[in-house]
């Protein structure tokens, strides 16, 4: 009898705990498609979806207690579009998040705490630049690929110039842009060896002048208790930002030896494919175009060049995360979707497909062997980003700083203050 009746307590309790497991989603049950049981979970980006269907595809077999669907949106409308669903309630429930709209779509994140993603797991799986993702409220993005700066070089100009190598750092660039620039009798630029010194014909510019702040030991942007700051009035860089703005801008001043690069050329890409620019700073997505624009070209790519004697190497990089929506109404699986997602397969083949770097560090490990992706993969691992507030906001104040010590109508102490004090209004909520 006894037995009987710790039997029946047992199993009235079992039935308890069931049940507050099935009501609070932890146990899906019924309909799959219900809030908080596995079901399906919508996916928006701007990648091509004749490349993720597939992969998508093979994801969802693997796991098939879930199903992710991919939406493809054009990146001019991505905002508007996403902005517009959600107002509607029918927005998706993760999308791909680049690195540079991270701030912008922060309060829209459902961040991902570390109790349920430890940091040192994170640190131990992704290479460094994906820690633009981390705050201190959470991940707001498990990320998934890495686009890394690069320099491409001319291999034939250098070797007519009996250049065995590239530059591996700045004061070799400097030494070398005396001897590959070439000028008329009126000091026009017939043949430059760099971009460098301007902004407006200078492709990726921002970044360019971002990562030699990031080599100086600058972060750009900080977090303290929540709050977003610019540090680029920060004391503790090991390098003066001045003297960094100074060196790049040197490049566009003709009194100089490096000068190399001025307004009337064309937009640097432009000009490495019509083989009139020796080096170019790009990202590794833009291989394909290089190729395709002057498939006779004689290219090769380098890592970004460094600061002689530096305690730790760095490039910038675009970062790619998946985030997932605070409006999901299947968080749980929008969860388990994204931590698979970035620590599957599918991260291998998503960064293939794209033409970038994969983020995980195991994955970096496993070096291609073609001309190209092992310089990706390595520059990958000391990649570096910043949570940029705006693009378009952003992009102003770099050629604002950029123009206004070209025209010498401020310091570059001046210039950087400036460009501080403008940074932490647009980090203002």
């Amino acid at each position: 009898m006894k037995n009987f009746q710790l039997i029946t307590v047992i199993v009235f309790i079992t039935l308890a705990v069931f049940g507050i497991l099935v009501f609070s989603g932890a146990i899906p049950i019924g309909n799959d498609n219900a809030p908080g049981s596995l079901g399906t979970v919508v996916l928006w980006g701007t990648a091509r979806a004749e490349v993720v269907a597939p992969m998508l595809e093979e994801f969802n077999i693997a796991n098939p207690t879930f199903v992710v669907r991919y939406v493809q949106k054009s990146a001019e409308s991505f905002d508007q579009d996403l902005l517009e669903a959600l107002a509607s309630q029918s927005g998706p429930d993760l999308f791909f998040l680049p690195d540079n709209l991270a701030f912008h779509y922060a309060n829209k994140i459902s961040p991902i705490p570390f109790t349920s993603f430890p940091l040192a797991s994170f640190k131990n799986n992704f290479a460094g630049a994906g820690e633009v993702f981390l705050t201190s409220k959470g991940i707001l993005a498990f990320p998934i690929s890495i686009d890394p700066l690069v320099m491409y070089y001319n291999r034939s100009i250098l070797d007519s110039n009996g250049i065995v190598y590239p530059p591996i750092f700045w004061d070799e660039m400097s030494a070398f842009v005396p001897v590959i620039t070439k000028k008329d009798d009126s000091n026009k630029i017939i043949k430059s060896a760099v971009a460098l010194g301007h902004f407006s014909n200078v492709v990726h510019a921002k970044d360019i002048i971002s990562a030699l702040f990031m080599q100086g030991g600058n972060p750009i942007v900080a977090e303290r208790a929540g709050v977003f700051n610019s540090a680029l009035n920060a004391s503790s860089q090991q390098l003066s930002l001045a003297s960094i703005l100074k060196f790049y801008t040197d490049f566009a001043d003709p009194g100089k030896d490096v000068y190399s690069w001025n307004k009337s050329l064309p937009n640097s890409n432009d000009a490495f494919s019509k083989e009139d620019l020796v080096f170019y700073f790009g990202y590794a997505s833009e291989l394909a175009s290089l190729v395709n624009r002057n498939p006779n070209q004689n290219f090769l790519a380098a890592p970004f060049p460094q600061i002689r004697n530096a305690s730790f190497k760095a490039t910038a990089s675009r970062v790619t995360g998946i985030a997932i929506l605070s409006t999901s109404k299947n968080i749980n699986t929008a969860f388990t979707a994204a931590n698979l997602l970035s620590t599957g397969d599918f991260a291998s083949k998503f960064a293939i497909a794209t033409g970038v770097a994969p983020v995980r560090r195991d994955l970096l490990q496993v070096k291609p062997t073609d001309a190209y992706f092992p310089v990706f993969y390595n520059s990958a691992l000391f990649s570096k980003s910043w949570l940029d507030p705006s693009p378009d906001g952003t992009n102003d104040i770099f050629r604002r700083m950029i123009d206004g010590v070209l025209s010498n109508s401020v310091s570059p102490e001046n210039a950087i203050s400036d460009a501080s004090s403008k940074l932490n209004l647009l980090l203002l909520r």
